[in-house]
């Protein structure tokens, strides 16, 4: 599979690489990363020929959106194609004051959600401030898991007033859930979703409902997390994680099984795990999350690695995989 064929977004004039580089490690997510090592992975993806970052305020509590704009200031617009999102506000707090949460080391701000129309006019334009850029060409509502009615009535009303305005171009929103994703599908004119940890190798939660009405109305999924906050990296293992914290047996057993069919064809899980969601004609591009260049230069030799049919069929006949997911 080449991670740099381009694929349309929506019905948008945009065209982004299979491959794409996801923000939140560049922030911190887990372990904090340098400034300058963030900077060089982005950098490195751009001379690799990768065209799609994603970032948010939420990523280091706007230290990822910085490092995006360090690196992609000067490369020409129609290079790239940014993402980032809307929905929470960072609001400034003294050093030391902040919860522990899973970004370490973050920026002394604190994430408060908002999801009005004034609350996103301003995530939007502070966005841009950190970014040190005039425009991103994707801007998605980022996890409006309890406040879907704001969400639909304030933050996607702001959005589809920049896209009218020219000041984006493709209009999103970005879950770790597949069944809101669904709803705004159904009540709003959207271009893309971020579908983050729900179309995976263990986890076909977006496969029933969300991937077929994408299909139809012609928007595109971007997929987030697609080893599933690193256990599809790790393995099947202590501490691995799944969905942000520990994973529970069930997801480790699960893992293990998918090792063993690995082991018998020879192929890293990490590439199954990338290639697999970009089988369905519903996603455009997988965009998995890199603290390092070895990290990103890794992904993408594997997501180019050959895997036979044979393997794919196997996850089938071990009930890994569902009967009617496409596969490469």
């Amino acid at each position: 599979m080449d991670p740099l064929t381009k694929v349309q977004i929506g019905k948008t004039s945009l065209r982004v690489t299979r491959l794409g580089l996801g923000g939140a490690p560049l922030g911190g997510l887990f372990e904090d990363v340098k400034s300058d090592a963030a900077v060089a992975t982005i950098r490195r993806a751009l001379e690799l020929g990768i065209n799609f970052f994603d970032t948010a305020p939420l990523y280091g509590h706007g230290k990822s959106e910085m490092r995006m704009g360090e690196a992609l200031r000067g490369i020409p617009a129609d290079s790239r194609v940014l993402a980032t999102k809307v929905g929470r506000v960072l609001e400034p707090v003294e050093p030391g004051a902040l919860a522990k949460d899973e970004f370490d080391n973050p920026a002394p701000f604190k994430p408060v959600f908002d999801f009005s129309y004034e609350g996103v006019m301003r995530s939007f334009n502070e966005s841009l401030k950190r970014l040190g850029l005039d425009h991103v060409e994707i801007l998605h509502i980022h996890d409006p898991d309890d406040d879907y009615q704001a969400a639909i009535e304030g933050a996607y009303r702001a959005l589809d007033q920049l896209r009218r305005e020219g000041r984006i171009k493709a209009v999103g929103a970005g879950m770790n859930q597949a069944e809101m994703l669904a709803r705004f599908a159904r009540a709003g004119d959207f271009d893309c979703f971020l579908l983050a940890g729900r179309y995976t190798l263990i986890d076909h939660t977006g496969l029933q409902d969300l991937l077929p009405l994408c299909v139809k109305k012609q928007i595109s999924i971007i997929i987030g997390g697609p080893y599933n906050s690193g256990v599809l990296a790790s393995g099947a293992r202590a501490g691995a994680k799944f969905n942000y914290a520990d994973a529970p047996k069930e997801v480790l057993e699960k893992v293990r099984r998918v090792e063993e069919v690995c082991g018998r064809h020879a192929v890293p899980m990490k590439a199954a795990a990338l290639q697999f969601p970009l089988a369905h004609p519903a996603v455009a591009s997988v965009i998995p999350g890199a603290r390092s260049v070895a990290e990103l230069e890794e992904n993408f030799r594997l997501i180019s690695h050959p895997i036979p049919a044979d393997f794919w069929a196997d996850l089938r006949r071990e009930g890994i995989i569902p009967a009617e997911a496409p596969t490469p």
